[in-house]
């Protein structure tokens, strides 16, 4: 039995620095996909452009 309850398939559009220890990926006007807004520790190696899944499980 799964618990997922959704898998976004998107291009990040930009990577914020939030502060110290974490950035935000976002990805707002997606034609492909659902948006996103993410914030993920530093040390990701993510960038603007990278394709990346966001999966929503219960848990």
């Amino acid at each position: 039995m799964t618990n997922t309850i959704a898998e976004i398939l998107g291009t990040i559009e930009f990577v914020a620095h939030i502060d110290e220890t974490k950035d935000c990926l976002m990805s707002q006007d997606p034609p492909e996909s659902l948006w996103f807004n993410i914030d993920v520790p530093k040390g990701h190696g993510l960038n603007a452009g990278d394709r990346i899944k966001v999966t929503i499980e219960r848990i």
